[in-house]
């Protein structure tokens, strides 16, 4: 059998999410059925994370195992023809036996877009935040950078998570304006449930002034209630994952 690396871009608007429901419309399970329509053989797909509702991705990694001799090359085009206009294969490689799109991800980096402006933007509104308050644009750049590093994250996790190991690395966080659109993206080894949507949530209530404690403090404390609300799922990207 061969491992077939996918790469996936999609508009998470209409689905549960990654993982597959009985019940529910899932991206998982919407590329496995567009698979079995292409080679008549039932796969099961990996993903390098699990998407939450109403997030999207601009470089979803996915692996499964293939009998089906089809050419590489025309794997995308064949998927794509029977997938949803809101999903989308962008890349196909054969990789290795051993290469699991979860398992094997060194870092992945996520982007996430905030509309700063006072009124609603019909174009961005199921892709961004919309907060119309004025906020702290370079308050929140300077507090963003206390992220960088290895950290217990605990602050930044939401409850429920079954996750016992609350250490992470983030490698590179980076906020961008324009025109009333920040852009703030975060690449780490790895993130805990919902940490970068309380990251974002976080870092809006600070330029708005509703935190004053700093973000060292925060992660510091351990506590999820040092934190500020976690940011709507709709302004969150997978933008790549690297191996």
């Amino acid at each position: 059998m061969r491992n077939i690396k996918i790469v996936i871009q999609y508009n998470g608007q209409n689905y549960c999410g990654w993982q597959k429901q009985p019940d529910s419309l899932g991206i998982q399970g919407t590329v496995e059925k567009s698979i079995y329509e292409i080679t008549k053989e039932e796969v099961k797909i990996v993903g390098s994370g699990r998407t939450d509702a109403g997030v999207h991705a601009l470089g979803q990694v996915a692996n499964f195992k293939l009998d089906a001799m089809i050419p590489i090359d025309k794997i995308p085009n064949a998927l794509n023809a029977k997938l949803p206009k809101d999903i989308s294969i962008i890349d196909c490689t054969e990789v290795k036996d051993e290469f699991h799109s979860r398992y094997s991800a060194k870092r992945k980096r996520y982007r996430y877009l905030i509309n700063n402006s006072p009124y609603r933007n019909p174009i961005y509104k199921d892709i961004s935040y919309h907060v119309k308050y004025e906020l702290d644009f370079e308050k929140m750049c300077k507090e963003a950078k206390h992220l960088i590093g290895e950290h217990d994250f605990k602050s930044f996790m939401s409850s429920g998570s079954s996750v016992t190991d609350t250490f992470r690395e983030i490698y590179d966080i980076d906020l961008e304006k324009q025109e009333g659109m920040i852009i703030l993206e975060v690449e780490g080894n790895g993130f805990l449930y919902n940490m970068v949507r309380i990251i974002v949530g976080t870092l809006v209530d600070i330029g708005r002034g509703r935190i004053q404690e700093s973000l060292k403090k925060i992660i510091d404390s351990k506590e999820r209630s040092m934190c500020g609300h976690t940011a709507p799922a709709h302004g969150l990207f997978l933008k790549k994952v690297d191996y």
